[in-house]
């Protein structure tokens, strides 16, 4: 099983990174375990300095853009 996370503070690129990433499990048949972060002192704990961050399994693997459904769909399954 998969651990996301989404890191922003409820911007609008956040709100559409995090449908993203809900979106493309459900194409990709991924288990996981999704958790959006939204209070800054938590996001301060992962040293974030630009949102949205897209985490898996405890690495950043996008910052600072929106990652489309397709690019998450790659990273859930490499």
């Amino acid at each position: 099983m998969k651990h996301i996370k989404v890191l922003g503070p409820g911007c609008p690129k956040c709100k559409t990174t995090y449908t993203n990433v809900l979106e493309a499990i459900k194409q990709s048949g991924v288990e996981a375990d999704v958790v959006k972060i939204e209070d800054i002192e938590e996001m301060m704990k992962y040293n974030i300095l630009i949102t949205p961050v897209l985490m898996i399994d405890d690495q950043v693997k996008v910052r600072g853009r929106v990652a489309d459904i397709n690019e998450i769909k790659s990273l859930l399954l490499a």
